[in-house]
């Protein structure tokens, strides 16, 4: 889900340069999210994507090229995942709950470890320039979507930087604790806000 969700399957040849292409970042999303960038070599990789290491190579330049392209594969995959969630809401109102409703989803699954753009920033934020911006473009993404919801539904700006923070602590207390429970509370903190914010029902 979220992060991780299945993307729209576009047709390619077995055993192209694209299908390869496809294996390798299917594998290093699975290795990286699940053990951590730096813990998983190349010729591990090499292994878990069925791709001999020389073709591996020629495929991505370095680790480096196919770290960036995982990352860039898990935004386009949250942007896809969350919009849908969002749009399925109803009223503005129910639009902004709408994030806390997906993370819970999310939260829920065996395999959640945390938003692996956090996860990423902190192994090689301090050493990889690209990693960081990846990380950063991310995170700023989704304030501004949620400041477009906020905006439609009549809210303030200050309430999209409150809603998008309580979102971003959930996901990191959910992977420290291993519990699902923060996207609740996150959601109920929500709507305390929102209501605040004098943001209407209908």
């Amino acid at each position: 889900m979220v992060e991780h969700a299945t993307a729209t399957a576009v047709p390619v040849q077995p055993g192209s340069d694209d299908a390869l292409r496809e294996q390798v970042l299917d594998a290093a999303d699975r290795l990286y999210y699940s053990r951590g960038i730096q813990a998983v070599g190349m010729d591990e990789l090499r292994a878990a994507a069925g791709v001999p290491l020389k073709r591996l190579y020629r495929l991505f330049a370095s680790k480096d090229a196919i770290v960036a392209e995982v990352l860039r594969r898990r935004h386009a995959l949250w942007e896809e995942g969350l919009t849908a969630a969002v749009i399925a809401a109803g009223t503005p109102r129910d639009r902004l709950l709408a994030i806390y409703d997906y993370l819970a989803g999310w939260f829920a699954q065996g395999d959640f470890h945390g938003c692996m753009f956090i996860n990423a920033f902190g192994e090689l934020g301090g050493c990889s320039s690209e990693v960081a911006d990846l990380a950063r473009e991310h995170k700023a993404g989704f304030q501004a979507y949620v400041a477009e919801l906020v905006e439609v539904a009549g809210g303030p700006p200050v309430l999209a930087a409150q809603l998008a923070i309580l979102a971003e602590g959930a996901q990191t207390t959910a992977a420290i604790s291993g519990s699902p429970d923060a996207a609740a509370q996150a959601r109920a903190a929500a709507v305390t806000l929102i209501d605040a914010a004098g943001v209407a029902a209908g």
